[in-house]
């Protein structure tokens, strides 16, 4: 009986909001944590370890001066390390709670190195060529219509620029979205070969819970 009104709630939710007001169903049941809560575990020790950022900022080779937009990024956590990089960062959200807990970090921080933008779930909102790099982790699962979003991610990236995503191995028992909402990462170059990316790395080794492609304009 639970179940079935937990269905029901969603559909009713979903039935009446607009594509760009809901996202998908793993959005829906990402916000069941308060926030909080949430803020605990993307900044946690244990998330550090199992996600070693600076190594998989290290695939992005010497970003020193270059712009790149993080999307989904939540906390700030990987926009804030990229930055200490000496990249120049675009915080993208679509949440207004992380839109306003990223500006607080960026006080606290006094630096001028990372720049929000609310987005939204069906536009990055990128202008042409405005970036050199994009990096989305733990988000892609997030997105409706990829090929579409993408598509409009490829268009922002500078000629010689790429996209990096990080999310959830498909049949990796883990911590994250149910296997029903994860999307394998042969999935992801497909998609991403339709929204005009060419060239792709795909790293299953760094992290034990995560893949890792890099999809090169």
């Amino acid at each position: 009986m639970k179940k079935t009104s937990l269905l029901i709630a969603v559909l009713v939710i979903l039935l009446s909001c607009n594509k760009e007001q809901r996202g998908n169903l793993s959005n829906i049941f990402m916000n069941k944590r308060s926030f909080d809560d949430l803020v605990t575990r993307f900044e946690s020790e244990a998330r550090t370890k199992s996600q070693k950022p600076e190594k998989v900022i290290d695939l992005l080779g010497d970003i020193s001066g270059k712009k790149i937009m993080d999307i989904g990024s939540g906390t700030g956590y990987f926009s804030f390390r990229l930055a200490n990089r000496g990249a120049d960062i675009i915080a993208a959200d679509v949440d207004d709670r992380f839109i306003a807990y990223a500006k607080e970090q960026i006080a606290k921080r006094n630096t001028s190195k990372v720049q929000t933008r609310k987005v939204e779930y069906h536009d990055p909102l990128l202008s042409e060529n405005e970036v050199d790099h994009v990096l989305i982790v733990n988000t892609y699962h997030h997105i409706d219509d990829r090929v579409e979003y993408f598509s409009k991610v490829a268009k922002g990236i500078n000629n010689g620029g790429s996209l990096m995503v990080v999310d959830f191995k498909k049949n990796k028992k883990s911590e994250g979205p149910p296997k029903r909402y994860r999307v394998s990462s042969d999935k992801v170059t497909e998609e991403l070969k339709k929204s005009g990316f060419s060239k792709f790395e795909v790293n299953h080794e760094l992290l034990e819970n995560q893949y890792i492609v890099i999809a090169h304009k």
